[in-house]
């Protein structure tokens, strides 16, 4: 089992079309998304993927919750405000947006723990548990765009940049 990572995606609908092309070409379940989506029409350019889109809404998404919303509903997208909990296989996977919401009761043996807000790389393990952010990919910091790409049964992260 395989999902993608993306997240502060900030309104950037050149690089949100080329995740979707990305993780379409790519052998995953789902993907992903740790919020900082911004606008409606942000969120309805993710229709593009083949699989479902999951995830957490934002600190840059407050304003256009309602309307976020509404396009979730629309399209099938399962977003709320987080933290989300996802469970595949035996494992708990948590999605937050910022790394500081992270909660000791989420640690746990093989456990994942996925955020974004940070725009930076993160690959670690603490207690046990797998952290990941691939980092940057709302073009703010040129050449350095990420995507991510966890594989479930060999605890890894791949990074696909672009």
């Amino acid at each position: 089992m395989k999902f993608g990572l993306t997240g502060d995606t900030h309104n950037n609908l050149k690089n949100i079309k080329i995740i979707c092309d990305i993780f379409n070409n790519e052998d995953i379940n789902f993907v992903v998304h740790t919020g900082d989506i911004t606008l409606p029409k942000s969120l309805e350019a993710f229709n593009k993927l083949k699989m479902p889109l999951k995830g957490v809404f934002g600190n840059n998404d407050q304003e256009e919750k309602e309307s976020l919303s509404l396009v979730c509903d629309k399209f099938g997208f399962e977003f709320d405000d987080g933290p989300k909990k996802l469970s595949h296989d035996g494992r708990d996977i948590y999605i937050v947006h910022d790394p500081l919401d992270i909660e000791d009761y989420f640690y746990g043996r093989n456990n994942i723990i996925v955020h974004g807000h940070t725009h930076r790389f993160r690959d670690e393990q603490i207690h046990e548990t797998y952290i990941f952010n691939p980092g940057e990919c709302a073009g703010m910091m040129k050449g350095k765009n990420n995507i991510g790409i966890v594989d479930l049964f060999k605890n890894t992260m791949r990074i696909v940049n672009f």
